[in-house]
């Protein structure tokens, strides 16, 4: 019976202790926002979080959005590489070593592309949860060519309610 009790004891608390470390690794504040990313990623690759990322020369950050949507903002020092229009050859001077941060409005597109990079050995790969929308709604800077700004490609209306800071710059 002690046995019994001590398993269970134990499953119980390994399944809060997963559980409360999944919700750690990726919130967001806006319960709608959180259900919509749980529904429309399939969380195939690692997920970080904005509050997760540390910035520093180590870490590779590549945007899977539009070009236009690229030009508008993006997080600094990230390498454009698309979604639609990716080639692997955009990634060829990456070490696959290297830790890679990919992200676009939401999550979706970069989730996609960083399951490719996976299957083409990449071993140190991140989804951006909640994408550019949750790094700038987070308070985390934005820059475009000129430097830091507030503006933001929403991609369309749909997709740009879950923006709740910046300026949507269509």
């Amino acid at each position: 019976m002690y046995q019994t009790n001590m398993k269970t004891l134990l499953t119980i608390f390994a399944v809060t202790l997963f559980a409360l470390t999944t919700a750690a690794q990726k919130p967001v504040d806006n319960p709608e926002y959180q259900k919509m990313l749980d529904t429309l990623l399939t969380h195939s690759v690692n997920e970080i979080s904005p509050n997760e990322v540390q910035p520093n020369k180590d870490v590779i950050f590549l945007d899977t959005r539009a070009k236009k949507e690229f030009k508008v903002s993006r997080i600094d020092g990230a390498i454009w590489v698309g979604f639609l229009s990716f080639n692997k050859r955009r990634v060829k001077e990456i070490p696959k070593d290297k830790k890679i941060i990919l992200y676009c409005s939401v999550g979706y597109r970069s989730e996609k592309i960083a399951e490719k990079l996976q299957e083409e050995g990449f071993t140190d790969i991140h989804n951006l949860y909640g994408g550019i929308f949750e790094w700038l709604n987070k308070g985390k800077i934005v820059v475009n060519d000129k430097g830091p700004t507030q503006e933001i490609h929403p991609y369309n209306k749909h997709w740009g309610q879950w923006l709740d800071k910046g300026v949507k710059a269509y």
